[in-house]
């Protein structure tokens, strides 16, 4: 059995970071062990008061048990990560874990819509730019690439050209071989463009633009991207199923409008990531 190691934060409540990626991965017939960066009641979007403890002490000596123990990994998928430091332990564990034979694969969720996260400025994004230098894939959205190309946010109106431009550079200034744009809006089209460095060659999937924003699209298609690629299906059909699961996804949360805040229903999802897998 194929193994991946995630390192995210948990909210005990609400559907993002390591309570969809734990799922959805397992849900793929790959083993899925996880380092929880920090614990939240419930996620930080649509809630207040929650609580928040952080975990940042106990990764390192998680990382020597796990040495001590031989453990190997097929895959290293990092998702939201509060800090510089927990962004200096993940390039220390990808040293660690990390082999020829080890897909290193970055989400760096840290911005959206222009903005920046709350408690995250342009110092952590040039951090972050750290840790997709030693990635073989990294997944940001347009606002995330561009915070760390140092680039002006462009939210619409931007077509293929620029899209593959930002791609060429997220390759040539952070050196990492696939880059993946996600939330790549074409007119009624909503989907994801990779750029293959070695191939110099392009490749993308797209569903039909559903005009909402729900909470744990972004984990969904992450999870679930890491996933297929770690069953060894290549960046073009590991992309149709990432993109055709999360739309799937959206379309079945979005009549139940109570249900927004708290993340996508991806369990009633389950049987089609099932179905799409043992397409492949």
């Amino acid at each position: 059995m194929k193994r991946i190691v995630t390192v995210q934060d948990i909210s005990c409540f609400g559907k993002c970071s390591l309570t969809v990626a734990l799922p959805l991965i397992s849900a793929m017939g790959v083993e899925c062990a996880v380092i929880p960066t920090a614990v939240l009641s419930t996620h930080t979007g649509g809630f207040t008061g929650y609580t928040f403890r952080d975990l940042t002490d106990d990764i390192p000596a998680i990382e020597n048990h796990w040495k001590s123990c031989n453990l190997k990994f097929d895959a290293l998928y990092t998702g939201y990560l509060g800090s510089a430091r927990q962004i200096d332990l993940m390039c220390h564990f990808f040293d660690t874990f990390g082999s020829e034979n080890t897909l290193r694969f970055v989400d760096p969720a840290m911005a959206d819509n222009g903005k920046m996260y709350a408690g995250f400025d342009d110092a952590f994004a040039a951090e972050m730019a750290k840790l997709c230098r030693k990635a073989d894939i990294i997944v940001p959205n347009l606002t995330e690439a561009t915070k760390m190309l140092h680039e002006e946010y462009v939210p619409t109106g931007y077509d293929e050209d620029y899209i593959q431009g930002l791609l060429r550079r997220l390759h040539r200034e952070l050196g990492c071989p696939m880059p993946v744009l996600t939330g790549v809006i074409y007119g009624d089209k909503h989907g994801a463009v990779a750029y293959d460095s070695k191939k110099d060659a392009f490749i993308s999937y797209f569903a039909p633009h559903l005009p909402y924003s729900l909470h744990g699209t972004g984990d969904t298609f992450s999870s679930v991207l890491v996933g297929a690629l770690t069953r060894g299906l290549d960046m073009a059909n590991a992309l149709r199923v990432a993109v055709e699961f999360t739309h799937a996804c959206m379309e079945v949360t979005i009549p139940d409008l109570e249900h927004h805040p708290y993340g996508v229903k991806f369990e009633e999802c389950i049987p089609l990531l099932v179905s799409l897998c043992g397409e492949n």
